[in-house]
């Protein structure tokens, strides 16, 4: 059905005026009433019927002017959201690791926000784990994930914007726990409470130890960063996590890794194979802007 002739048949139902209805539509009113012909042939019953000078609407088309305003608004509202869409408007799906959420992303995404007061921009949070980001946003369900390095064959598109320090922990009492700083080759005879395979960080604390030149004894595994430093909390072994504030909390002794060097980094991760909206593109550019890439998340 022709959209165009279906807004002169909501035009004309409004003024009861071919004359009227076609100045209005900006048109010839032989277009107008060639136009309700061909709409009236096609539907198979008659929309209009002349009354004297007026032009009124049947019964059928009484029935069909709803259902064509009410077409005619939606098409009119998705149009309008992708309009606003295409200027910058509208929804960020945003994945990250939890270790990010609790200054980083809120940061950034207040600040953008605070950019860009006259655009309607919404975000929708997400955190989990690296796999399962970048499961998700090939799976299309996010449009941007902040997580560790993605594997090159997954073809992604990643640039660092952030890095974050590796500390390990000790129990207290521990033979270590008295120590400011350790060389993680001092820790290779003690148990490990260590990240699982598939968590971004498994394969950053496999580097280190293997740059230390051993490989670490597991005790045990998971996936959390925090139930580490619980398990560890508890004498179950001793682990290398990312400094966070709850170590503090915890019967634990933090230690500073002095050797081997290290640098853990987050990435700005999207893929390049599947369109990126708009808004969620001018997040990412706001985000390679703003300079963190030499900043640390605050300890």
């Amino acid at each position: 059905m022709n959209l165009d002739y279906l807004r002169y048949f909501v035009r004309l139902a409004e003024t009861r005026h071919y004359t009227k209805a076609a100045e209005q539509l900006c048109i010839t009113q032989p277009s107008l009433s060639h136009a309700i012909r061909l709409l009236e042939a096609e539907l198979g019953v008659p929309l209009f019927e002349k009354t004297g000078r007026n032009t009124e609407l049947t019964r059928f088309g009484a029935e069909f002017l709803d259902c064509a305003r009410r077409t005619l608004a939606t098409l009119d509202q998705g149009v309008a959201s992708l309009r606003r869409s295409a200027q910058g408007e509208g929804l960020i799906r945003l994945g990250f690791l939890r270790v990010l959420g609790t200054d980083y992303v809120p940061r950034l995404a207040a600040r953008f926000l605070a950019a860009n007061p006259d655009k309607n921009i919404r975000f929708t949070f997400h955190t989990d784990r690296t796999q399962g980001l970048l499961d998700g946003l090939l799976n299309q369900n996010y449009d941007l994930v902040m997580c560790s390095k993605p594997a090159p064959e997954l073809h992604l598109t990643a640039v660092p914007v952030t890095k974050q320090d590796l500390v390990l922990i000790v129990p207290k009492g521990h033979p270590l726990s008295s120590a400011r700083s350790v060389d993680l080759a001092e820790a290779l005879p003690y148990p490990q409470v260590y990240f699982a395979k598939g968590s971004g960080l498994r394969e950053v604390v496999d580097g280190l130890f293997a740059a230390a030149g051993g490989t670490p004894r597991i005790a045990c595994e998971t996936e959390e960063d925090q139930v580490i430093a619980g398990l560890v909390a508890q004498g179950f072994g001793i682990a290398v996590v990312p400094y966070m504030d709850l170590l503090l909390k915890l019967d634990l002794a933090i230690l500073q890794i002095s050797a081997p060097p290290y640098k853990r980094e987050f990435f700005l991760v999207h893929n390049d194979r599947v369109f990126l909206p708009p808004a969620a593109r001018d997040f990412r550019q706001f985000v390679l802007d703003s300079g963190r890439q030499q900043r640390k998340i605050p300890e």
